[in-house]
């Protein structure tokens, strides 16, 4: 791991770990994990979200009153929003993707879930995305939770990732092996 991101993630460890345990406490982890998903579904959609927490142009002031009219208008949780304002008085909101992936792995764990990521030639239907998270449960004796995504470039297949694992059963990764067998032989 670069050295910047991991000061980006082990700052936004400590958000996180704190904002969890807030939100525990209060009994709201559930909202939490809803907020978490409507926050990162803002920072992939909005372009502006993205540069006010990147963007140095920003005064601290200006960052924080943002982010703050920002969670009031998604309802989110007191405790997230109080840590988005913090952060951002403290000029550390360029964290907040990993601050969200964060949370999200907290409150999986703390729920006894794991997350594959999937990634899929096609779209995968619910019914193959629930198939999927059946079987993943026996091989890692966890509920697992699929975050799908799509990949036209793999052809057909997928590559699934679980926690340190991966299985890529894909036909590009396929013909790559093939292609440097080739290589080999001639």
């Amino acid at each position: 791991m670069s050295e910047p991101a991991s000061i980006s993630t082990g700052i936004a460890d400590r958000y996180a770990t704190a904002i969890f345990e807030l939100s525990k406490d209060a009994k709201t982890l559930g909202k939490l994990e809803d907020n978490l998903t409507d926050l990162s579904a803002a920072l992939d959609d909005s372009a502006d979200l993205r540069d006010l927490i990147a963007s140095p142009v920003f005064s601290r002031d200006e960052q924080q009153s943002a982010i703050t009219a920002v969670a009031d208008k998604m309802g989110l949780v007191p405790d997230l929003k109080n840590g988005l304002a913090l952060m951002a008085a403290k000029r550390r909101l360029f964290v907040l993707p990993h601050l969200v992936r964060q949370l999200r792995d907290m409150i999986a764990e703390d729920k006894g879930e794991i997350t594959a990521d999937v990634t899929s030639a096609v779209k995968i239907t619910a019914a193959q995305s629930k198939a999927l998270a059946e079987t993943l449960k026996k091989a890692v004796g966890k509920n697992v939770k699929i975050n799908a995504t799509v990949d036209e470039s793999l052809i057909g297949g997928l590559v699934v990732k679980v926690g340190s694992k991966m299985i890529d059963t894909s036909i590009r990764s396929r013909l790559d092996s093939l292609q440097n067998a080739m290589k080999e032989v001639g």
